[in-house]
């Protein structure tokens, strides 16, 4: 295990938040929570990107990203990473295959909001992540119809699980995904820029 990553044991439960954070809000802090809760996670881990691929402007320097994230989550069991950059991955299914290769025997679920899977068939190999790695996603705000009917979940309808069995995720053969609604915090990253809060 290289030192410079975080500590996983063979068997433990992972879920993997990746995004720009930028800037990290009290929202992704809510969703971390909860999905620890509904699916029976051990940890979750923010994996703050180097950048975003499917965004035209690049976020703000990685450092001043990973401290707010970092003064933010006061959570034992949600980690702030930057794994992307120490590995030198930039899209999720480069991460996730290195991150199996370097944690074999760890159980990890790609976390994401609704508003992700929406998009979600935008991703580079995404069909390849819904059939190696189980997928929660979390309601946001207006997200919830859209999310339901897009690409990724009419593809792979027969792979959901329902809401009661979510803690079942962890544990299912991919491809395997379960959308919970959550009572929700409603804020964007978006939104903070454009107040100029950041």
């Amino acid at each position: 295990m290289r030192s410079d990553l975080p500590l996983a044991r063979p068997g433990q439960t992972i879920g993997l938040f990746g995004g720009s954070f930028d800037p990290p809000h009290a929202g992704h802090v809510h969703v971390s929570r909860e999905a620890l809760k509904r699916f029976g996670l051990d940890r979750v881990w923010w994996l703050v990107s180097p950048g975003n691929p499917l965004k035209r402007n690049g976020p703000a320097a990685l450092d001043r990203r990973m401290a707010a994230a970092r003064a933010m989550v006061t959570h034992p069991r949600i980690l702030v990473t930057d794994i992307e950059a120490r590995i030198g991955t930039r899209y999720t299914a480069e991460t996730l295959e290195r991150l199996m290769a370097l944690y074999p025997g760890v159980r990890f679920v790609w976390l994401m909001g609704a508003d992700n899977l929406a998009q979600f068939h935008r991703w580079q190999r995404w069909e390849w992540i819904m059939d190696n790695v189980p997928v929660g996603v979390l309601a946001r705000p207006g997200q919830g119809i859209s999310a339901r009917s897009a690409k990724a979940a009419t593809v792979h309808q027969a792979a959901r699980l329902p809401a009661m069995g979510a803690r079942l995720l962890p544990h299912a053969r991919p491809p395997a995904w379960c959308f919970v609604n959550l009572p929700m915090v409603d804020l964007s990253s978006t939104a903070i820029r454009a107040r100029g809060d950041w």
